[in-house]
């Protein structure tokens, strides 16, 4: 699956990931609800490390369309809740 953070490109994630990916995304959603600012910026960093660490990054002329986009690594708890569909930034496994 191709994972798009904004502002850094896209990597390549097996579909393994997917579900390790929801436990990083349904904690962010939680700080988010609770509006507890440090809680989300740690929720973030640790989405973002765990994608580009299990990541392959494509090619920066790379046009692979993004099942996921996840937010820079600045975003704010505004922007990111912005973001958010009915099943986070990560839709849970079927």
């Amino acid at each position: 699956m191709i994972v798009r953070i904004m502002g850094e490109g896209q990597l390549d994630l097996t579909d393994a990931d997917l579900e390790l990916l929801n436990g990083f995304d349904a904690t962010l959603e939680r700080a988010i609800e609770a509006g507890d600012e440090a809680r989300f910026r740690q929720a973030l960093t640790d989405l973002l490390e765990k994608v580009r660490k299990d990541g392959k990054p494509l090619p920066a002329d790379s046009l692979e369309p993004s099942q996921f986009i996840l937010p820079h690594a600045d975003a704010s708890m505004d922007e990111v809740r912005a973001m958010l569909g009915d099943e986070g930034l990560i839709p849970d496994v079927g």
